[in-house]
């Protein structure tokens, strides 16, 4: 795992863009699509704004959510809802190389299902996603793995719901066998509350639910406030 430590939460959400556009120019040199994997957050949505700045080609990047909370459409608990503001509405990305999870489905567990799906139909079988972006919670929760969850256990599906509510949300989320097999992950971490998990994150430490996810072709920008325990 690497770790870049930068001044404040503004310079890491703008490190963090620029990574992610050389990373889609490596990966379009030898094929036809990007493949980014968003997750939520603050600073998260101004790396987005400052990725849709750049130039890359945009006709080629196909975004998918790391995890998404059951609620409407619109709704502002939504990651979706952020996502389209903060980088749909302002880059030229195709409407349909948006590929959202269908959290609004009657059945939660079969559009969980049908989420892989399309994941194995971008992304091959196994699916492996060209770059997947996390965040990191004061409890040490990832995507939407959360502690003390079921979906901690989770090791048959690439797609799946948490067992039960977390913030007053049941969550739809990628796995650790998705997170695990990703070409590249990018952590974004900022924040007075990210020093302890952060130090935790650093020494892989299982305790915490980022600590299970594999580093060996991992990133991590965080901002010096979060990084006061490296």
């Amino acid at each position: 795992m690497k770790f870049e430590v930068l001044p404040d939460a503004d310079a890491v959400a703008a490190s963090a863009a620029a990574f992610i556009a050389a990373e889609a120019w490596d990966v379009l040199a030898s094929r036809d699509k990007f493949v980014l994997a968003v997750s939520g957050g603050r600073t998260p949505w101004v790396m987005l704004r400052e990725l849709a700045r750049l130039d890359v080609p945009w006709d080629k990047f196909h975004i998918v959510q790391v995890d998404e909370r059951i609620a409407p459409a619109g709704d502002p608990d939504r990651n979706l809802t952020h996502l389209r503001e903060s980088l749909m509405d302002l880059a030229p990305i195709p409407a349909a190389n948006l590929h959202a999870m269908p959290v609004e489905a009657a059945d939660p567990e079969q559009a969980a299902a049908d989420y892989a799906k399309t994941l194995r139909d971008l992304c091959g079988t196994p699916i492996v996603i060209d770059l997947i972006h996390l965040g990191l919670g004061p409890d040490g929760h990832t995507a939407s793995l959360v502690p003390g969850d079921s979906v901690l256990d989770v090791t048959d599906r690439d797609v799946a719901l948490t067992g039960g509510l977390y913030q007053k949300r049941r969550r739809m989320t990628l796995t650790y066998p998705a997170l695990n097999r990703a070409r590249k992950l990018l952590w974004v971490v900022t924040g007075a509350d990210k020093p302890g998990p952060l130090a935790q994150l650093k020494v892989a430490d299982h305790a915490i639910p980022a600590g299970r996810v594999a580093q060996d072709r991992a990133v991590v920008m965080a901002d010096r406030v979060a990084a006061a325990k490296l």
